[in-house]
């Protein structure tokens, strides 16, 4: 069963997957009406009550992956409301998920659903939502910023303060600018869509941002003296994670060095544009 709780007028729907030695936090979160995100397809039928139970007249959805919008085919042809994504995910969230094994027993089958597009706003019943794109953990990641309640619903940006192990696909330069994208904005509350409600939201961010420009510069210090990625990761990583074999490398410390040398080049200036682009 999804645990429910309140902070101030956000409903926070907690679920609980598990394959092994993994188990994981996945939250939706409601507020004036909107969804956002829609947990995986494992948990729906736990999911299914709360979604019919309450007024929802729209959802949205911070980004594609299948832990996130697991519930987007039963909103859409149940609720009949509509389900928004980034532009450049309608296509893949138009058909059935198709991954790892080691996802489809954390996850389940995601089915396909018809989304709309997110803008740069989003409107609820009495609030104007700032929709930001905030690439790194996957390119077509998306934030959602109440300015007047101050208060940032923040997808798998956040997450933990110290990022341990990443997806093969994702790039801690573009998770670094897209931070500092974020911190440009007024907010103090985060709602994360794996660490549940982070008091004094601004702040951990911060908090995580000076952690990944540390490694990173660690990462390239290391990699400017002549050592290859695998023996910087020798250096800076030596605990293996269950999650690194369950998934068949799929998530690994591995790609956060992968990712630093990859990406180096790659300046501030230049992933402003990209963001700007894509919006």
């Amino acid at each position: 069963m999804i645990e429910l709780t309140s902070v101030h007028d956000v409903t926070c729907a907690k679920g609980i997957v598990s394959y092994g030695d993994v188990k994981m936090n996945i939250y939706a979160y409601l507020i004036d009406a909107l969804l956002i995100d829609s947990g995986p397809a494992s948990l729906l039928k736990d999911f299914i009550p709360f979604f019919e139970k309450e007024d929802i007249q729209q959802a949205a959805m911070t980004h594609y992956h299948e832990d996130h919008t697991g519930g987007g085919r039963f909103l859409s042809e149940n609720k009949h409301i509509p389900v928004f994504i980034h532009p450049m995910s309608m296509g893949i969230c138009s058909e059935n998920a198709e991954y790892l094994p080691y996802r489809h027993q954390l996850w389940g089958d995601r089915e396909g659903f018809q989304a709309k597009p997110l803008e740069a706003e989003l409107h609820s019943e009495n609030y104007s939502w700032e929709v930001l794109h905030t690439p790194g953990h996957s390119k077509d990641h998306m934030v959602f910023l109440n300015r007047e309640k101050g208060m940032l619903f923040s997808g798998d940006l956040y997450v933990s303060q110290k990022t341990r192990l990443i997806l093969k696909e994702e790039s801690i330069p573009d998770i670094i600018q897209s931070i500092k994208h974020v911190l440009r904005h007024d907010f103090e509350e985060v709602f994360c869509g794996h660490a549940g409600y982070v008091r004094h939201g601004k702040k951990m961010f911060q908090k995580k941002l000076d952690y990944l420009e540390t490694l990173e510069g660690d990462i390239l210090y290391h990699s400017s003296k002549g050592l290859s990625e695998e023996e910087i990761h020798s250096l800076l990583f030596s605990k293996k994670y269950p999650l690194i074999e369950i998934s068949q490398h799929e998530w690994d410390t591995m790609h956060i060095v992968s990712s630093v040398i990859r990406d180096r080049y790659d300046t501030g200036s230049s992933k402003e544009k990209k963001r700007a682009d894509i919006n």
